[in-house]
């Protein structure tokens, strides 16, 4: 069996899986973070700083980035795989992508972890 070293995991049901999960986590996410909006129509920075200082909250949004990075990757991986052909420009597309990602990845758990 040929695996592709550049797939995220090497199995096309895995990352339709991953794509999904993640795609209702980030889905759920937002549906509550839309509540809590709706729900405080005058919220301050006050008030959004100790939603985000919350313990719970810091988890919930990591586990929301973490999904957002997996659910990013598969779907630039099919979209590059699919339409770039020639292997010289799609590896470097992707690496590209995978450093971009990370860098997001990171900044957003600084923020979120304030680190």
């Amino acid at each position: 069996m040929v695996k592709n070293a550049t797939s995220y995991s090497g199995n096309g049901l895995r990352d339709w899986l991953v794509q999904r999960v993640s795609a209702v986590v980030l889905g759920l996410y937002m549906i509550f973070l839309l509540v809590v909006i709706v729900s405080h129509p005058g919220m301050d920075y006050a008030t959004w700083q100790g939603l985000f200082g919350q313990l719970w909250m810091k988890v919930i949004t990591f586990i929301a980035l973490l999904s957002l990075f997996a659910h990013a990757w598969i779907g630039v991986w099919t979209v590059l795989t699919d339409y770039v052909k020639p292997t010289c420009i799609r590896m470097p597309l992707e690496v590209l992508v995978i450093l971009a990602l990370l860098a997001y990845l990171i900044w957003g758990i600084e923020i979120v972890w304030s680190i």
